[in-house]
């Protein structure tokens, strides 16, 4: 701060104190196919009416919805869907093709859905005049059934105005966009008439022209005429510049006498009548004073109706299904596409699809309901242990044969990751379409995410989503029951087991990453859920370091805010040990920081935490108590 006049300064001074806040941990995202859908980014939902809406309903070829419908159901509450279109048969986008109101129709307008699916082969679009300017603009609804669903009155197809349609409707409709096709022009007017003046048009520039019964005259318009006000504005010029082929009735002294008008002299020469009244006189009262716009009734200003050029290709009224063949519910339709929803999503659909979560910067839990195959487990816990900072839950395939174990397919798995876990079996619930009286086998991806959140919210991250309190909602049963004996060789190979039990119902019986054998230290899922939650929101705590003087005032103040938040969490009961010594560390200083560390521009911070780990084993110990001898 500068100082160079005498007197008092006033200074800010930072204290150093920038809390660590910490990141969501149970933000989900769930891949597959859906009714409907986004296809350039992932659709996030915070309900299942919210799911319906943005996703659709329930399909026979996918249980997205499903898993959707039980995740909410069971504690969810931040979902994204990443909505997978099959390759091998392709889904294809509804679409109308809307004729126009010239005397040769054209397609002037079409009308596609949002997204592509069958999903809007029952809506129509309706086209009707508008509210307030009914020559020029129009009103187009989007309609369900009967029910209008979305209104968009006052369009135009001026390209040039606030209104036009693209503007008004693409990005704003939930359930279209539109594209127009402008190419062909409709003349600017066919006639205009009021009062004692008339004009028609024999093309864009020339009209013809009468007034007060002076004779037809031709005028030629110039410049802009696009709007009445402009076209009311050339022929008040053109006009005024005209001379009339008759005297005026006004002036009695040479009233009714045909004459020519001589532009240069401003001179009326006589060509019949009385020549001794004179051969030429100057009239000042000449028919060029005359307001024609007004007489005229050009514009809105001059009390008349405007409709512009681009009137005509307004599409013609009438309702027009979304996918439905031409010539039917007014006449409008000139051509149309149905839409499908394609063939089944492959597993190579489904393994590309993972990419498409990569903008998706907050997500902390990823599955892919239903497809509970190798290849999509090996690859969606590969996607997210290259991410680090989200955890896959995976499931064993449907089972055609109830009595089939997991063993196989866990040891039938090549990335055994502490990033991902597998849960068994699939899951009895009632069929929410009605279509089967008897209940229905639905995968446990949903129920087991919808747990993970509960327990987050409940009792934290570092709980394992496990035991009594994981207590799956929505279901009648399960698709095989796992007994202990059968436990004995699922648990040690990473196999998460959902059981029944008469005191608790149903609920999930483990909590082990897939890296159960390979990496002890990351064997159980709260453990590794608490280190991503740990490093994710110190991450985004300390981004106010980079480029900071790497000295000590740095070192401490990294230390004060990364300690303050993890004394936070040994508060919350995040951290073994009765002290926060025993629960955590954070050191930074000249240690850690050597000149060689300072010199390539790194500062380095250790961070250490004793994790709460799950106590999986509760062992009863007794015996029993010898009587006292005898005295």
């Amino acid at each position: 701060m500068e100082r160079l006049h005498p007197g008092v300064y006033i200074q800010e001074i930072s204290s150093g104190v920038r809390p660590i806040e910490g990141v969501s941990t149970s933000t989900t995202a769930f891949l597959g196919k859906t009714q409907k859908g986004s296809i350039d980014r992932p659709d996030f939902v915070t309900n299942f009416s919210e799911f319906q809406a943005a996703c659709g309903d329930f399909l026979s070829d996918s249980l997205v919805a499903h898993a959707a419908l039980h995740y909410f159901n069971n504690g969810g509450k931040r979902l994204y869907v990443a909505r997978v279109l099959p390759t091998g048969q392709p889904a294809t986008t509804a679409s109308v093709g809307l004729a126009d109101r010239q005397t040769v129709p054209a397609k002037s307008i079409t009308v596609t859905a949002l997204n592509p699916g069958s999903w809007p082969n029952a809506f129509s679009i309706g086209i009707s005049d508008s509210t307030v300017d009914p020559g020029n603009q129009f009103r187009l609804t989007v309609n369900r059934g009967t029910d209008v669903i979305e209104t968009f009155d006052n369009l135009s197809v001026n390209k040039d105005v606030v209104n036009f349609i693209e503007n008004a409707i693409n990005g704003r409709s939930r359930y279209v966009k539109v594209a127009t096709n402008l190419s062909t022009t409709g003349p600017a007017a066919t006639s205009i008439s009021a009062g004692s003046a008339a004009a028609t048009l024999t093309d864009k520039k020339t009209l013809v022209i009468e007034i007060n019964n002076d004779g037809p005259r031709t005028i030629t318009l110039s410049g802009a005429l696009n709007s009445g006000t402009n076209i009311a504005l050339q022929i008040k010029n053109a006009v005024r510049a005209l001379p009339p082929l008759r005297l005026p009735t006004g002036n009695t002294a040479y009233s009714g006498f045909d004459a020519t008008f001589d532009t240069t002299t401003q001179m009326y020469t006589l060509t019949s009548g009385d020549a001794s009244r004179g051969s030429s006189v100057r009239v000042t009262n000449a028919p060029a004073t005359i307001n024609a716009a007004g007489l005229l009734k050009l514009g809105l200003a001059n009390g008349g109706i405007e409709i512009t050029g681009a009137a005509v290709l307004r599409p013609a009224i009438g309702t027009a299904p979304l996918s439905g063949a031409a010539g039917v519910a007014g006449g409008n339709v000139v051509d149309s596409t149905i839409g499908t929803d394609g063939g089944a999503v492959s597993e190579s659909d489904l393994i590309t699809g993972l990419a498409r979560l990569d903008p998706v910067t907050d997500v902390n839990i990823v599955a892919i309901p239903g497809r509970g195959t190798q290849p999509v487990v090996d690859a969606g816990t590969a996607y997210c242990t290259q991410r680090q900072d989200c955890f896959f839950v995976g499931e064993t395939p449907k089972p055609d044969d109830v009595t089939v174990l997991p063993s196989a397919f866990i040891n039938s798995l090549t990335v055994k990751s502490s990033y991902g876990a597998v849960y068994f079996p699939w899951i009895k619930t009632v069929d929410p379409t009605g279509q089967s009286a008897a209940p229905i086998l639905v995968p446990p991806s949903g129920f087991v995410a919808g747990i993970y959140a509960r327990t987050d919210g409940r009792r934290g991250v570092w709980k394992a989503p496990a035991g009594t309190e994981a207590n799956l909602a929505g279901t009648v049963g399960l698709a095989t029951q796992v007994s202990d004996a059968q436990q004995d060789t699922l648990n040690p190979i990473g196999a998460n087991i959902i059981r029944f039990f008469a005191s608790s119902g149903v609920v999930i019986w483990g909590a082990r990453t897939l890296s159960t054998a390979s990496d002890a230290e990351y064997r159980y899922v709260p453990v590794r859920r608490l280190a991503m939650f740990l490093e994710r929101s110190i991450y985004n705590g300390i981004q106010y370091a980079v480029f900071e003087p790497n000295d000590e005032d740095l070192w401490s103040s990294l230390r004060l805010n990364v300690g303050a938040f993890m004394m936070n969490m040994f508060r919350a009961g995040a951290f073994q040990g009765t002290t926060p010594s025993q629960a955590f560390f954070v050191k930074c200083d000249s240690e850690t920081n050597p000149q060689s560390e300072i010199d390539a521009g790194v500062v380095n911070v250790l961070i250490g935490f004793a994790p709460v780990r799950p106590a999986e084993f509760v062992v009863l110990k007794i015996s029993q108590k010898a009587g006292d001898a005898a005295a």
